[in-house]
């Protein structure tokens, strides 16, 4: 299990405004504002948790902030239909088609993901497997 991913943003509003509705649809919501001395972002988290965090910040830096190539971040998903909603909510707020929502039997039987890119270039997968229940 990871504590929390971070990513680098250029255009910090419209990160900010696309993980609002991509991470809504899987339950995620936005972090309180908190001081910790770091540069300009945003993080969000589960409800009723602290841990994982996923968050958009320019770099510490300072550096203009790049996507990583090879690099994937991959969301669980509750539900087939969550995969599917995040990855149309990506892809109608400027994401960039990578795989539409559908079964990867070569992953595993049940292995149902939707794959994108953020506005920036950072290449996503919301996935649902029923090894998420057990």
């Amino acid at each position: 299990m990871f504590s929390h991913i971070q990513v680098g943003g250029r255009d910090l509003q419209a990160m900010v405004a696309f993980y609002d509705l991509v991470l809504g649809r899987l339950g995620w919501v936005r972090l309180l504002d908190e001081e910790d001395d770091g540069p300009p972002g945003a993080g969000w988290h589960r409800p009723g948790t602290k841990w994982p965090q996923f968050y958009v910040q320019q770099p510490y830096n300072g550096l203009p902030a790049t996507s990583g190539n090879g690099v994937q971040i991959s969301f669980a998903a509750a539900s087939q239909e969550q995969v599917t909603a995040a990855w149309q909510a990506a892809i109608k707020s400027g994401g960039a088609d990578e795989g539409a929502p559908g079964l990867r039997p070569r992953y595993g039987a049940d292995f149902f993901g939707g794959y994108c890119r953020d506005p920036e270039g950072n290449k996503l997968c919301f996935l649902h497997t029923n090894d998420f229940d057990s």
